[in-house]
């Protein structure tokens, strides 16, 4: 038997014409596809995430007591404070209701409206004092914010499941995409291998060679999918942001840990999946 160079040591060459084996265009342009659709994902399950905590923390225990216009709140306010559970008690400005009235009623500066007072209740703190406090009190009534944010919670949390879900379905389908590019690669050099296989190369040279190849592809276009999606994703922050949580768009509104790993975590797959794939066809050689 003749006795070769072992692969692993021919840093510089190509033995396997994996360069016009793999194309080097189209795969990399199709995990960058993924890595930019992976990265959309990765944002919605960022921000409905964000969305969620800053419902919980925030409104989930708001409390809206609403009086006759001809009530005088400020006794109201001071029994609401001195209740057990109770963070914060202010009284809704008349400026502030008629402005918010204003889009459906218009300027109506003679419209009696009545006293509204917020109340923000502590986690976990009992509503019944409150309850009992409504009760004794003629005409007011008490609207609980709590039902409509966890419902809200529970949509935030749908949304992302449903974007880590699609994350996962985008890695079973760039692994896919691997199996199929190694498959390709072992068709258009099937002669070269059996040849080096038969002349003593290692298995495990040659199933390296492939996926040091294709982790290279996959790293490549996730990095180019990465760079088209992180202004995108900067569009819409400054679209959703102001309206969903009140304020500026920022840099660190962006997942960026996750970005800069997501062409890693494509070698990876891109490694893993190519060097599984032809070691279970060269297992099969006789």
């Amino acid at each position: 038997m003749v006795e070769i160079p072992k692969l692993r040591q021919m840093r510089g060459r190509d033995p396997l014409g994996l360069r016009r084996a793999l194309a080097d265009r189209l795969l990399p342009a199709l995990v960058g596809a993924m890595a930019l659709l992976a990265a959309l994902a990765i944002a919605g399950a960022n921000g409905a995430g964000s969305l969620a905590n800053r419902w919980q923390q925030g409104a989930a225990g708001q409390l809206l007591l609403q009086l006759p216009s001809d009530a005088d709140p400020d006794p109201v306010v001071a029994r609401l404070a001195a209740l057990p559970g109770t963070a914060a008690v202010s009284l809704v400005p008349e400026e502030r209701l008629r402005q918010v009235l204003a889009p459906w009623l218009g300027e109506v500066t003679g419209l009696p409206l009545p006293r509204m007072i917020a109340v923000t209740l502590r986690p976990e703190a009992d509503q019944t004092p409150f309850l009992d406090l409504v009760q004794a009190i003629p005409g007011a009534q008490l609207e609980a914010q709590g039902a409509a944010v966890r419902q809200a919670m529970r949509l935030a949390e749908g949304l992302r499941a449903l974007s880590i879900a699609m994350l996962g379905i985008i890695g079973l389908v760039g692994a896919a995409l691997v199996a199929v590019a190694t498959r390709a690669g072992i068709s258009a050099r099937r002669e070269t291998i059996l040849i080096l296989h038969e002349l003593g190369a290692r298995d495990s040279d040659i199933a390296g060679r492939f996926a040091r190849r294709l982790a290279r592809l996959c790293a490549l276009g996730a990095a180019g999918g990465v760079a088209l999606a992180v202004p995108a994703l900067w569009a819409i922050a400054n679209e959703a942001i102001p309206v969903v949580l009140s304020r500026e768009a920022m840099g660190s509104d962006l997942p960026w840990p996750a970005l800069v790993l997501l062409p890693v975590v494509a070698a990876l797959v891109g490694w893993v999946t190519s060097l599984v794939t032809l070691r279970a066809w060269l297992r099969k050689l006789p």
